[in-house]
């Protein structure tokens, strides 16, 4: 089983940027752990700041991979492309967000994402990743 994982703008800064909110660690080093322990998976990871290349990627594994995990960053609640390109794509999308969207500012309350994806974790830090790889995992079971 392949699954993408695909992070948008300034999650290459986990481990440096607000740690209050995001934590300590690095995703780098939380990939590690989870390629550990999910070792019958395949990964591949993508991340940018651009929201373009973000919809590269989603178009460039929504039609091969088993599934995709994305955290679009801020362009959940600016991007009407992004949705569009989940949309466009076979390939089933679970939206994942390191902070409850729903308890900051109002303007991230709003998602051009959720409504596309199979489903959406949020504000359970980095286990959100974890537990959209196990949902997918348990899919490929049945």
């Amino acid at each position: 089983m392949r699954i993408a994982i695909i992070n948008g703008p300034n999650l290459n800064l986990l481990g440096k940027r607000e740690p209050d909110k995001y934590g300590h660690q690095s995703f780098e080093s939380f990939l590690q752990e989870l390629q550990q322990d999910h070792p019958q998976v395949e990964l591949a990871y993508f991340q940018s700041n651009v929201e373009g290349e973000l919809i590269d990627a989603i178009q460039r594994e929504g039609f091969s991979a088993d599934g995709i995990i994305l955290n679009p960053g801020g362009y959940t609640h600016t991007s009407v492309a992004i949705g569009d390109a989940i949309a466009a794509v076979t390939t089933p999308v679970i939206e994942v967000h390191i902070t409850n969207i729903f308890s900051r500012e109002d303007f991230r309350k709003l998602s051009y994402v959720s409504g596309k994806a199979k489903g959406v974790i949020s504000g359970l830090g980095l286990k959100g990743y974890a537990l959209a790889l196990q949902w997918f995992c348990e899919q490929s079971e049945k």
